[in-house]
């Protein structure tokens, strides 16, 4: 296996797939003495506060929560 011009390396799906390793997974790079391991982020956020992070402050009207129920229910 060869990194790239990039630096890029591709994981095996065999690999990816024993160690849960979806897209958009965040991981990190641990130095060991000579040896690199990539592992899942510890501080890795799941995706809904991902989402919810990108969202905050798009909104452009002040709604109560009322608001905001009544219009999913309607």
């Amino acid at each position: 296996m060869r990194i790239t011009s990039k630096g890029q390396v591709t994981i095996p799906a065999d690999i990816r797939e024993k160690t849960g390793l979806l897209p958009e997974t965040e991981v990190e790079f641990v130095m060991r003495g000579n040896n690199v391991i990539l592992r899942k982020a510890e501080k890795a956020g799941r995706r809904g506060k991902r989402l919810i992070g990108l969202m905050r402050g798009k909104g452009s009207k002040r709604m109560t929560t009322d608001e905001i129920m009544a219009l999913t229910r309607a």
